[in-house]
């Protein structure tokens, strides 16, 4: 155990944050976390966009349905980039349809996910509060317009951050048996009796939370789970082949 593991094991995302801006040589070392972060055949195929005006953190919350988005004092969005690669090797005379193949989709996803994670240690290293932001996959258009993102670009995945107002508690995790397995996947008959005492701390963990009461096991939350089918999302696909990727 060190310092760096101990920080991973107490990972937890925080919702409320303080009236306070981080300086800016915070946000040059996070932003330099990034840019060190492993990468792809060495393609660095993402770009980050930072938040940080009133006006555009209060967009993406409504777009998130989120409102303690706009009360980070920074929201980073990090985003699938072929764009900067087809411009430099079209200014090479090189020809670039292989940018629109699910697999180049993929690499800078993959990117830009990876440099979100780094970001995120960097930034609880710091003693900072950090809430990773789907949600801003809930209206991908939107997103597109506030970011003026260009063609082969896509905003995968968000990260708020700022100074901590609140100290939750930490969610359990799933048991180590029903997700790392040796040499090959493994199946089991029922699921449900395999996690009986996982949900049993879930529900405990719920009914104990100071801002919220809900009494919730996992497997029950997994089951309402497939209710969910908000219409913008579930036509992902067609947001990032409008933007070039996925169509070859």
């Amino acid at each position: 155990m060190n310092e760096v593991i101990n920080l991973q094991l107490n990972h937890k995302s925080v919702r409320k944050f303080k009236d306070k801006k981080l300086p800016q040589d915070i946000v040059d070392t996070l932003v330099d976390v990034a840019r060190h972060t492993a990468t792809s055949n060495f393609m660095q195929s993402y770009s980050i966009v930072c938040l940080t005006s009133k006006e555009k953190k209060q967009k993406l919350a409504n777009i998130c349905n989120q409102p303690y988005v706009a009360e980070a004092s920074h929201v980073f969005i990090f985003v699938a980039d072929q764009y900067r690669n087809k411009q430099i090797a079209t200014e090479n005379n090189q020809e670039t349809s292989v940018l629109h193949n699910m697999d180049r989709y993929m690499v800078a996803m993959t990117d830009a996910v990876l440099a979100a994670q780094n970001v995120n240690l960097a930034a609880e290293s710091l003693d900072l509060g950090t809430v990773f932001l789907g949600s801003i996959l809930n209206d991908n258009e939107a997103v597109k317009e506030l970011l003026e993102l260009p063609e082969l670009t896509f905003a995968v995945l968000g990260l708020a951050i700022g100074y901590k107002d609140q100290e939750p508690q930490l969610k359990p995790r799933l048991p180590k048996e029903m997700m790392f397995f040796e040499e090959n996947y493994q199946t089991f008959d029922n699921y449900i009796d395999k996690l009986k005492q996982y949900d049993n701390i879930v529900t405990d963990y719920y009914d104990l939370r100071d801002d919220n009461k809900r009494i919730d096991s996992f497997t029950h939350q997994i089951t309402q789970g497939m209710n969910r089918k908000p219409e913008k999302r579930l036509r992902v696909k067609l947001d990032i082949e409008k933007q070039g990727f996925m169509i070859d």
